[in-house]
């Protein structure tokens, strides 16, 4: 975490001093809304069919997205006005919160509430057992982030020490993983998709479990703003939970298919199949939820799975990283 910390301060001292992201082909009638992703997956498929659906026009927002390309930078271009809503792990709110800061950013939205990734080996393995990492080696992620600390929660609850009983190398950036894997000598790496099915389709791996099944049901993303992004402009974050609420409904009455068609402007080098494929694989898990209520329960276990990683320095209030108003009054 204290890794997390440095950079996260040292990224928005630099940030603070750029220009904000633009909004491209805004219109007048439109307001224009910046939102960084932790990273541009078909995990997060509700969003997309937002967009292309044009729910957010609906409710006019104009919205530009951005790919952070990790918790610890969006939260960098959150904090530093570079973005209007972060989406990523709610980790990372606490973290700014434990440090301090008076305008901290307030999750207001959950979108997913299982895990995301997948852990793939060499060879398929019909029997695999979470045993079978004693003494291998896996390609991991980042230290305090959801990926990371999901996998190792996953390794305590199969009595295994991520310390010792195997090799965690966490020294590849995120999303190049499994690149990586096609040339390293590890035994296992984990992986969002698509690269899990990519690893597949080129025969360079196969998904041999989901984290998401094995970990149980955890508040994995949600959208978040800065308390004083929140004050001034509820009625955008209002309009911006109505949209992410239709893009749920629409992902939950869908079939994978049907789905796959609506969000391929999102993902142009992906094939609508393979799309339709990772799709039924993250429903099959019960990856979305029906609205976009943070509860309570889920953040509190957040915090469990924090302190087992010993990345909590105290219990934080979930009613100052929390609000729940927006998305109930979506939900109605």
């Amino acid at each position: 975490m204290k890794k997390f910390v440095s950079v996260f301060l040292t990224a928005a001292m630099a940030a603070a001093s750029l220009t904000g992201c633009q909004s491209g082909g805004s219109s007048d009638a439109l307001t224009p809304v910046t939102l960084n992703e932790v990273a541009h997956s078909i995990f997060y498929a509700p969003q997309y069919a937002a967009i292309e659906l044009g729910y957010f026009k609906d409710e006019g927002i104009d919205l530009t997205l951005v790919n952070g390309a990790g918790a610890d930078k969006v939260m960098t271009a959150l904090i530093s006005g570079d973005a209007d809503i972060g989406f990523m792990g709610s980790e990372a709110s606490i973290y700014v919160y434990q440090e301090g800061s008076d305008d901290y950013a307030v999750n207001f939205a959950q979108l997913t509430q299982r895990a995301g990734n997948f852990l793939v080996g060499r060879t398929a393995q019909e029997n695999f057992s979470w045993q079978d990492l004693k003494g291998k080696k896996v390609l991991g992620g980042r230290a305090g982030g959801m990926p990371e600390m999901i996998f190792e929660y996953i390794l305590k609850k199969n009595g295994i020490d991520p310390k010792i009983d195997l090799t965690i190398d966490q020294s590849i950036n995120f999303g190049l993983t499994a690149a990586a894997f096609t040339s390293n000598d590890a035994d296992y790496t984990v992986e969002f998709e698509p690269f899990a099915t990519g690893l597949e389709k080129e025969g360079s791996g196969t998904v041999v479990a989901s984290l998401g099944v094995d970990s149980g049901y955890v508040p994995y993303t949600a959208y978040s703003a800065k308390k004083s992004y929140l004050e001034k402009n509820p009625e955008i974050i209002q309009k911006f939970t109505n949209a992410i609420q239709r893009g749920l409904e629409y992902v939950n009455t869908h079939s994978a298919e049907e789905i796959a068609e609506t969000i391929k402007p999102q993902f142009k080098e992906t094939d609508t199949a393979t799309i339709a494929t990772i799709i039924e694989r993250y429903k099959e898990q019960d990856t979305w939820k029906n609205d976009t209520v943070f509860e309570k329960e889920s953040f509190e276990l957040l915090e469990n799975i924090l302190e087992e990683a010993g990345e909590l320095k105290e219990r934080v209030p979930y009613e100052d990283l929390v609000t729940t108003a927006f998305s109930e009054e979506a939900a109605k």
